[in-house]
């Protein structure tokens, strides 16, 4: 692992030396799983973004489908 200094607004420093998690782990424990989980949600949100693009392109679904979109039925409830 490799040390890094950051600056920490001081209220929220005191908050996240408050929580039990950082008194039970330690600061940095807690700031890689934030930093894990961030980069996490990132990726989720541009793979996200990914397929909404590449079906906004392309919304038919092309000229072998073409009239079926009509022959499927919602199941009633």
């Amino acid at each position: 692992m490799k040390a890094i200094q950051i600056t920490v607004d001081e209220k929220l420093l005191e908050e996240l030396d408050e929580s039990d998690e950082v008194k039970r782990d330690g600061r940095s424990a807690v700031m890689r799983r934030a930093a894990v989980e961030y980069l996490r949600r990132s990726r989720r949100r541009a793979i996200s973004d990914r397929y909404r693009r590449a079906y906004a392109a392309n919304s038919d679904l092309g000229e072998e489908y073409k009239g079926w979109e009509e022959q499927g039925e919602w199941p009633r409830d």
